[in-house]
């Protein structure tokens, strides 16, 4: 196997803006992509949200890519990547890798998705990050022999698959527990079925989490501290995981499987707080950090009820919508105990939690099968690519 530098196996074309305050260049006919338009399932693009005319290519002096070309995101962020599935132009946002005969656009597409947090450490520049042309040109490649480039990729992708299809099961399953809810319950924004309303201060009892010390957390053993990036997908996600010896001292800090945490600090105009989860059981117990909060339920509320609800994006940003912060959105625990939400019967509460806790039991068995075709997945990477 040798070593290679892109610049060596690439031709890049970098992209360009045509002015957007001038009519005569856009609502065209030709396609020109954004870093905005490429997401973390994009793999073969063969359209745009844009579209621009050629009078925009003569006068701006875009470069046309062709398709197969490996377009590759140099800012804002760095490091989305995609394969050109047609041709088509680009914004300035792009460092775009035309794939000379040694180098299969595959195989070099799977590189570059598995080395995200290289390419970002790369970045230069004051006011945003940005890799250059002449960054990109000396990243250096294993490159194997063609056919087994084609091997890699084809394995990479047939796994990746795999995930796709798992990830969008468990969307379905969280679609059906919505629609579930609404056909109980109705629309809860309006309160649709005229149920009785209250303050969650009624219902619920709010404990904010205690501020560990950063630099005193144990990355190996103790109890896990939950921090925001472990709930803010909804679910209990053990990513980063820290911390934290036994201390009798903390218990009211002390949070159980089963019970329902929330993030309360994230940025404005984002969806990367508010959210709700309820724990499930990968550690016995867990300490809440600062910046989260456990809701503890006294009575008259179900708490599959209460974390469905508080998903609602209209419900959410009753709480989101109290901005304290230019930069850094805050909820407090007077804003939590503040809002108020229909409370339908126990019963019908809890026929909703019966449902959703047999729906649960099908995604764990999903959740399951995508965690292993995940670490299949990351093992290989690292095999092909180090």
């Amino acid at each position: 196997m040798e070593k290679y530098k892109i610049g060596d196996i690439c031709e890049i074309v970098s992209g360009s803006t045509p002015k957007t305050e001038n009519k005569d260049y856009w609502d065209g006919d030709l396609k020109w992509i954004t870093p905005a338009e490429i997401n973390e399932d994009s793999y073969i693009i063969t359209d745009t949200v844009r579209k621009i005319t050629s009078l925009a290519v003569k006068e701006t002096n875009l470069s046309l890519f062709p398709e197969g070309t490996v377009i590759l995101s140099s800012r804002a962020p760095i490091g989305k990547v995609a394969i050109a599935g047609c041709e088509m132009y680009c914004n300035q946002g792009f460092k775009n890798l035309i794939c000379k005969n040694k180098i299969n656009n595959k195989y070099l597409y799977w590189f570059l998705k598995g080395n995200t947090a290289f390419l970002q450490s790369l970045g230069r520049g004051a006011t945003f990050k940005e890799i250059s042309k002449q960054i990109v040109s000396n990243i250096e490649i294993n490159v194997p022999d063609y056919d087994r480039q084609i091997e890699v990729a084809t394995h990479l992708e047939k796994i990746n698959k795999i995930i796709h299809l798992r990830r969008q099961e468990l969307l379905k399953f969280d679609d059906l527990i919505k629609s579930r809810f609404i056909e109980l319950f109705g629309d809860p924004d309006v309160n649709s079925k005229g149920w009785k309303e209250c303050a969650l201060s009624e219902k619920v009892n709010v404990v904010g989490g205690y501020a560990f010390k950063s630099d005193q957390f144990d990355e190996e053993r103790g109890i896990p501290v939950l921090r925001i990036g472990n709930i803010n997908a909804g679910f209990f996600r053990p990513v980063n995981l820290v911390y934290w010896h036994e201390d009798e001292s903390l218990e009211r800090y002390i949070v159980y499987p089963g019970e329902l945490v929330m993030s309360l600090t994230g940025t404005v105009g984002k969806d990367d707080y508010g959210n709700i989860c309820i724990l499930g059981n990968d550690y016995g117990k867990y300490y809440l950090n600062q910046r989260n909060a456990k809701l503890e339920i006294m009575e008259g509320i179900d708490k599959y009820y209460l974390s469905q609800l508080l998903k609602f994006t209209q419900i959410k940003k009753r709480l989101t919508g109290i901005s304290r912060g230019v930069r850094q959105a805050n909820i407090s625990n007077k804003d939590i105990l503040n809002l108020v939400v229909p409370v339908p019967p126990m019963e019908i509460q809890e026929r909703f939690a019966a449902f959703v806790t047999q729906t649960n039991k099908s995604k764990s068995a999903v959740q399951k099968s995508l965690d292993e075709a995940q670490l299949l997945f990351d093992s290989l990477m690292q095999k092909y690519f180090g």
